[in-house]
């Protein structure tokens, strides 16, 4: 699994961030959570072409989140884009995007399903799930959370004394499912091990609330914004943000992992004092920069 990093900045975009959004690559799939103006060039820079999105999860209908959206749209269907792309976000996405469509003579727009969730799991395959949980913004906005399955590592050696070769056989045991060979019981623990999936939190925009708690719980990455320093607290709350200090306190009381601080106020020319108040709280912190790629 590999985090980039495309746009780590808020409401204004300066010369070093650009507006929000983070994509998530797991094998096949290419999560994009939300689509800030210019995200396309963004992604073009890291040497991601725009075509192998497979979802976009908005948190909410703020520009600096959803700018981007039309531009990606246009490019994957100019990219030749194959197939449908899932689209989730909070109640009212579907006609915010119808709006936002109308807007202009749209030219190439890819298919698209728009799904609106508000908590709980909203999508599984055999591999991971995603989750949603609402946040407390100035407008309706959710967080998201990615959650790799558990899956069993077959043991090579382990399997060869038995006899056992790559099969039908030797899939029942990477499920979980016991098996018969010659007369023998062979339990799945007799030829592999349980790896734990990763999982990796995204909330953006919000004041402390019972949702980002739930997001940070236990998580292996937590990515989070970090919008002001803390003492600027006033300043946040009025606007529903989260200061650094906030943001590193939810890692740690929720037992958080890893932590990265985004979505840095335009005031701020360094990281320095970002990444000070964050490993105050949190050892270890980090403040993303785009173009970032992290392995998770």
């Amino acid at each position: 699994m590999e985090i980039t990093f495309l746009g780590t900045g808020c409401m204004q975009p300066t010369k070093y961030r650009n507006h929000a959004g983070v994509l998530l690559t797991f094998g096949n799939e290419n999560i994009l959570f939300d689509c800030g103006e210019g995200i396309q060039r963004q992604m073009r820079i890291a040497g991601i072409k725009p075509a192998r999105v497979t979802r976009l999860c908005i948190s909410h209908f703020h520009g600096d989140h959803v700018f981007g959206v039309p531009g990606l749209l246009s490019s994957m269907g100019a990219d030749e884009f194959a197939g449908k792309l899932h689209v989730y976000g909070p109640t009212g996405t579907a006609k915010f995007l119808d709006y936002t469509l109308k807007g202009f003579a749209a030219k190439d727009i890819i298919p698209f399903e728009v799904h609106e969730v508000e908590r709980g799991v909203f999508f599984e395959n055999e591999e991971f799930t995603l989750q949603a949980a609402p946040l407390l913004h100035s407008t309706k906005c959710i967080g998201f959370r990615f959650n790799e399955k558990n899956k069993r590592r077959i043991n090579v050696v382990a399997a060869k004394k038995l006899g056992l070769e790559e099969g039908p056989i030797m899939g029942k045991l990477q499920q979980g499912q016991s098996v018969v060979v010659n007369g023998k019981k062979i339990n799945p623990d007799d030829v592999s091990s349980v790896v734990m999936g990763k999982s990796v939190s995204y909330v953006t925009d919000t004041a402390a609330c019972t949702g980002a708690y739930d997001l940070a719980r236990d998580v292996d990455l937590l990515i989070i914004e970090g919008t002001l320093l803390d003492n600027l607290r006033a300043n946040a709350l009025k606007t529903k943000h989260l200061t650094v200090k906030q943001a590193a306190l939810i890692a740690q009381e929720n037992g958080a992992r890893r932590l990265i601080i985004t979505h840095i106020s335009q005031r701020y020319k360094t990281n320095t004092e970002i990444l000070e108040e964050a490993q105050a709280y949190f050892p270890g912190a980090m403040v993303a920069e785009d173009f970032l790629k992290i392995k998770v």
